[in-house]
């Protein structure tokens, strides 16, 4: 699309800790004219520019089909402990993920914005790490002409349910990150509000092939600022009027 042209956005997992951020920087975005935010549970939210589109991500393809949009965000994800097993986690962090891509593909997404994680590899001997980067690599075969992985650290910020260990990390790992420099910069904590805008940052880099993010470049893509509204051009040989 042209520089400045209004853009549909779709986006899954607004209800989480990072969608519910990166919805804020949709809706506040004045090149994105509308956004389908696609959840199992209504969002109770209203904004003339949202639509809340109840699906069974088990069944989105077939319940979103006929939808078109430009970019997709997908804020999908879970814990183990809220998964209830590793089978149940790969579900929502693979299958559901894929199920979303291959809907966004469907739509006529151009781009793929996705929240993975640092260290992410499919070789990991770390379950989580392992499970994110096999999503990754599908992906890649989706076949998105633009694909944005951000891969933030710890997330930081205050959960609706926050466990006591969680509660230690957010206080205590803005203490260390000045400490992690160099190759160790990308496991520096950072907020979830800053990760929401980095993928709105996304959407805005124009950017095209493969692109994995971390810290600092995260934290540059949220600083990314919408483009310029076209500057109206006088007719030759008209003077302008005062």
């Amino acid at each position: 699309m042209a520089e400045g042209e209004s853009r549909v956005a779709l986006l899954a997992g607004a209800s989480g800790f990072v969608g519910n951020f990166a919805l804020d920087a949709l809706l506040e975005a004045p090149e994105i004219s509308r956004v389908y935010a696609v959840t199992r549970r209504p969002l109770g939210r209203e904004h003339p520019r949202l639509a809340n589109r109840i699906v069974q991500f088990e069944r989105i393809e077939a319940q979103l089909k006929g939808l078109t949009c430009q970019v997709a965000l997908c804020c999908i994800g879970t814990t183990i402990r809220q998964a209830g097993s590793e089978a149940a986690f790969r579900q929502v962090d693979i299958e559901s993920v894929l199920a979303f891509a291959r809907t966004a593909k469907a739509a006529q997404a151009q781009r793929f914005v996705v929240v993975s994680s640092v260290g992410a590899d499919p070789k990991s001997k770390n379950f989580y790490l392992r499970t994110k980067g096999e999503m990754e690599i599908a992906l890649l075969g989706v076949g998105f002409a633009c694909l944005d992985i951000l891969q933030p650290s710890l997330l930081l910020g205050w959960r609706r349910e926050l466990r006591p260990l969680e509660l230690a990390a957010t206080m205590l790992m803005p203490l260390a990150n000045p400490f992690l420099m160099g190759k160790r910069e990308p496991l520096r904590a950072i907020s979830a509000r800053t990760v929401g805008s980095a993928m709105m940052g996304a959407v805005r880099s124009g950017r095209r092939g493969v692109q994995r993010y971390t810290y600092s470049a995260i934290q540059a893509l949220a600083r990314t600022k919408p483009p310029r509204s076209p500057v109206a051009m006088e007719p030759k040989g008209q003077s302008r009027t005062r």
